[in-house]
């Protein structure tokens, strides 16, 4: 169960990292109006998020006491090392947390705001909110970078061509057939958790 946790949260963070690759540090800060998050502060938001509710997760409240929730939506970062330096620590303090995972603490007690949760219920809480933002980040660069932008999905009008070439390759009758939910992934470490 850890291995396909971490392979899932792998997959979504390597659509932020495409996505930081295409832009400029400048893109990173633009906000379409006073009332939107720039990517920069979306990520601010992420990695505040992840360093609360995964260090010592198994032992401390996942809204740590320390944590300014209000302040990660305002920007205090000045460059975009700065921005993919903080990207990287919550990330790390995440993938930490998830090798701590194993079958005798799956379903133990753990605690956020004072709400219980198992950790395998935390783990999917996580799996719709991360994503849900990196989502955010992807469609603010779309609309910067608008006809240069690089696709991390299937191409437009391409749709039908993808579908031939993965029938193709999982045509082998003696091959197992999988269901990911990540259509567009291709990478059969990820693809394989979804044998059935």
């Amino acid at each position: 169960m850890k291995d396909l946790f971490v392979k899932r949260f792998e997959y979504y963070k390597s659509l932020g990292d495409k996505t930081f690759d295409q832009l400029t540090e400048e893109q990173l800060f633009w906000q379409y109006n006073d009332e939107s998050n720039s990517i920069a502060i979306i990520v601010k938001h992420i990695a505040g998020n992840m360093l609360s509710r995964w260090t010592n997760f198994l032992t401390e409240d996942g809204e740590k006491s320390s944590r300014n929730r209000d302040d990660e939506f305002v920007n205090s970062f000045t460059t975009k090392e700065e921005v993919l330096e903080y990207w990287e620590k919550g990330w790390i303090c995440f993938f930490n947390a998830l090798d701590k995972i194993n079958d005798e603490n799956l379903y133990s007690t753990i605690y956020i705001r004072g709400e219980a949760h198992s950790v395998i219920d935390a783990v999917m809480r996580q799996l719709a909110h991360y994503p849900y933002h990196i989502g955010q980040i992807v469609y603010i660069a779309k609309m910067i970078k608008n006809e240069d932008w690089n696709t991390l999905s299937i191409a437009r009008n391409r749709s039908q061509e993808f579908n031939t070439e993965m029938k193709t390759r999982f045509s082998n009758p003696d091959q197992e057939i999988n269901s990911s939910p990540v259509c567009f992934q291709n990478s059969p470490e990820v693809r394989g958790e979804y044998k059935q």
